[in-house]
């Protein structure tokens, strides 16, 4: 047996082979199977389907349960000879058991594959799936047993539910999205949730007379009309997913700071040459650059690429005020450009504290194209590859003499969008500024007491009760070199560094010991980490206006006292 095209295995496959090897099969393994043959045992009208593998010399035969006897049917049936197929939920019958070899007995966890490029298959999906959609899909039909065939990409799988409030009932949701981009959930419950270890996203699913739930008139917590379920008589038909691979090209920006060099030692006499890599493609052509060998810069940016890792500088970030669901929009600048970056955070904001002028790591974006022509980055939280580092905050930094290169306080001017760190004492303990804010904890930023009286963070933007709200010093002052001082300011952890109290303690002085506090600071030295937190006048940059954002241009991101 050859294989037509390159899928992934799916993650419990078990072979054929390992079966007669283990004498075992638990209900969660997925056979991938080829049907070698089909036949009636001799005497009865049960059918039989003998099964093979890609991976496995031997075949096993499997006793075909009756929800599928209409599709064996010689000469029309669909299944017959060479025709692939999913099953899972099977139990085995030992050849202790019985005689002869061991055998599947029946399982109703069965998924028949298609293919759109075989004439039979596409008339097949044409002809009995698509003239149905989640559309066509109306209460009159449902209540008059209106028997519908769908066709739909898989979105989303969703991990397994334990419904506490229906008694611990088990719960898993497959979200389709059918040729006019409607939506609408397929729901296993109890021991059906097996069925979707068949399954993988991107992948296209007819489903055939699937039973319909009215959630209005079940106990679904849903706000869709309609749900789909794997009722006694739904049949699965599965076209999957086959990740292809795309040559992309190094981009100029690579060719330009990582490889001339080693062009022009190759062959001096000729000019940059343009390499190429694979990469994979997922279900909706998007490129998947997280295993790109280079790094990308803002430049390197075009639509349908996910999985991009980005370094640079954070030009702005606030909050979206007038949407649903959790959202900040941050700009991130590097030295080719600067793109709009749109977090997504599925309670609240998560990534500690973040402001103008950090510089940033992110990991799993995705890039597309918005109504107005531009590239749009957008990140979710939870999906799988995402993260969020912030480098100026790092203890690292400070910490490891290897990881930085210490600048003047003279080299500020000239290089404003750097990070820089430097060797400082503090100085002019007379202009020292101290005073303790509330902080919401979760992201750093003061709050501030609105007019109803209810305490507001000033960057998230929502309400904060006792337990999110923290003392943190608000802190400016004036460090110097041996040729420049600078003012600046600090809060949090650094502030704590700097000034060697805690925000509480510093609160508990007395009026007079709060003011005379900053004189015993006078030429303490310290490793300190500088950024430019001035931020741009942009659009949307009003609204997140912190009380910190004054005419300080410089934040002490991170701070070591030097002994």
């Amino acid at each position: 047996m050859k294989r037509k095209h390159r899928r992934a295995k799916l993650p419990n496959t078990v072979t054929i082979d390992s079966i007669y090897e283990k004498n075992f099969l638990s209900l969660s393994s997925v056979l991938e199977a080829v049907v070698v043959d089909a036949h009636v045992l001799p005497g009865t009208n049960i059918y039989m389907l003998t099964l093979g593998d890609y991976w496995s010399s031997n075949t096993i035969d499997l006793y075909l349960h009756r929800r599928y006897y209409d599709l064996v049917d010689p000469p029309n049936g669909i299944l017959k000879k060479a025709r692939e197929i999913f099953l899972t939920g099977c139990y085995l019958r030992t050849a202790k058991e019985g005689c002869g070899s061991p055998r599947l007995l029946p399982t109703e966890y069965l998924v028949i594959l298609l293919d759109e490029d075989l004439d039979d298959d596409a008339i097949l999906i044409g002809a009995q799936f698509c003239s149905d959609s989640f559309s066509s899909i109306s209460h009159a039909g449902v209540k008059n047993g209106v028997s519908y065939s769908l066709y739909a990409r898989i979105e989303s799988i969703t991990s397994l539910e334990i419904l506490e409030q229906c008694g611990g009932l088990q719960r898993k949701q497959i979200t389709l999205v059918d040729n006019d981009g409607v939506k609408l959930r397929f729901l296993l419950w109890n021991e059906q949730v097996i069925l979707a270890n068949l399954f993988s996203v991107g992948s296209m699913l007819a489903l055939d007379r699937p039973y319909i739930a009215i959630a209005a008139e079940s106990a679904l917590e849903t706000s869709d009309e309609f749900c789909l379920e794997y009722g006694t008589a739904t049949q699965l038909y599965l076209v999957p997913f086959v990740q292809h691979e795309e040559q992309v090209c190094l981009s100029s920006t690579q060719n330009r700071t990582q490889g001339s060099k080693l062009h022009a030692a190759a062959d001096p006499t000729q000019g940059p040459k343009v390499s190429q890599v694979s990469l994979p493609c997922d279900s909706q052509g998007s490129i998947d650059f997280s295993n790109y060998p280079f790094q990308l810069f803002v430049a390197d940016l075009h639509g349908k690429m996910t999985g991009i890792s980005l370094y640079g500088v954070v030009r702005d970030v606030f909050r979206e005020r007038e949407t649903a669901g959790v959202i900040f929009l941050l700009k991130l600048e590097d030295s080719t450009g600067s793109i709009w970056a749109k977090l997504h955070f599925s309670q609240s904001w998560s990534l500690g504290r973040v402001s103008v002028g950090h510089t940033a790591y992110i990991s799993g974006l995705t890039c597309s194209k918005t109504k107005q022509d531009r590239f749009e980055l957008s990140w979710c939280e939870t999906d799988d590859g995402a993260s969020f580092i912030n480098l100026s905050c790092l203890p690292a930094l400070v910490n490891s003499s290897c990881l930085h290169k210490l600048s003047r306080l003279s080299d500020l001017s000239s290089r404003r969008n750097s990070m820089h760190i430097c060797r400082v004492w503090i100085d002019q303990v007379d202009h020292c500024h101290v005073t303790t804010r509330f902080s919401h904890a979760p992201c750093g930023h003061f709050v501030k007491e609105m007019p109803s009286g209810a305490v507001e963070c000033s960057f998230c933007h929502c309400d904060c009760d006792s337990e999110v709200v923290m003392r943190a010093f608000y802190l400016k002052l004036t460090l110097a070199d041996k040729n420049t001082k600078i003012f600046a300011w600090c809060t949090g952890q650094t502030a704590m560094e700097l000034l060697q109290i805690s925000p509480d303690e510093f609160y508990e002085l007395s009026e007079d010991e709060q003011v005379m506090y900053p004189s015993s600071l006078e030429n303490e030295r310290f490793i300190v980490a500088l950024v430019n937190c001035k931020r741009q006048a942009v659009h949307g940059s009003r609204d997140s206006q912190t009380p910190e954002a004054d005419a300080v241009s410089w934040e002490i991101t991170r701070a070591l006292k030097c002994e």
